[in-house]
């Protein structure tokens, strides 16, 4: 771009990775030392789309929390945002050292607090129960805790179909379960948000117990159902 600073309008139109913004030049040159001014001073050429917006190959979606950053210094997340390390990698691209910081304190602030993960098991097997094909079975992930906790962590992978009390964030549940059968997925995810697995039991297997079964239950993979339960800490 060879436009200089006193020719750049008040008023800017953007294509960053085909995501459209406008917004206003002091906004974008709130910070003196960043990418973005250097770009609005002519220190730095900028490439322009065919309707003569200003073109950013860089993530579109991610630039609206720039936006927001620079407009109101001040960065507040979605729940159960899960990528701030790309978030973070925009943020170095840009020159923004503030709103770096600001990607890693809400790991600091966010919501302290215990999430119970259990899952009910088997074995599931071959035709006529053949042994050497058995493979771990998961029938649901269950989540107990407190639910702007669990929605924090688990986002739209939470199923709340069974919870009687849709909508209220400060109680407690021990109702929802997730969309998935992944145990170890459930893992990462606490994983990333800063959770640390802290306690966990488990029930064993079935054996050779001789219940009654209920009609289509197969009897060979009814003696391997366990129950299994882990205890997750953010602190």
């Amino acid at each position: 771009m060879s436009k200089m600073e006193g020719e750049m309008p008040s008023v800017v139109e953007l294509n960053v990775g085909g995501v459209f913004y406008t917004t206003s030049r002091s906004t974008l040159m709130k910070e003196s030392e960043s990418h973005l001014s250097a770009i609005l001073t002519g220190k730095s050429s900028l490439e322009r789309d065919s309707k003569g917006r200003y073109f950013l190959d860089r993530d579109g979606v991610l630039f609206r929390y720039v936006l927001d950053f620079l407009r109101n210094d001040s960065l507040i997340l979605p729940e159960a945002f899960r990528e701030r390390e790309r978030l973070r990698c925009e943020a170095i691209f840009y020159g923004l050292p503030g709103l770096e910081r600001a990607i890693k304190e809400p790991n600091g602030k966010r919501p302290v607090g215990y999430i119970t993960v259990g899952y009910r098991g088997s074995f599931a097997f071959g035709r006529d129960g053949l042994a050497d094909v058995k493979f771990r079975k998961l029938s649901r992930i269950l989540v107990c805790g407190r639910v702007a906790l669990c929605r924090d962590v688990f986002g739209e992978t939470l199923n709340e179909s069974r919870d009687p009390d849709h909508g209220m964030s400060d109680r407690y549940t021990s109702r929802f379960f997730l969309k998935h059968s992944f145990i170890e997925q459930a893992f990462d995810m606490l994983q990333e948000q800063g959770f640390k697995l802290v306690a966990s039991c488990g029930s064993g297997t079935a054996g050779g117990s001789a219940e009654q079964l209920k009609p289509g239950v197969d009897s060979e993979e009814n003696r391997w159902n366990h129950y299994n339960e882990f205890v997750f800490v953010r602190e």
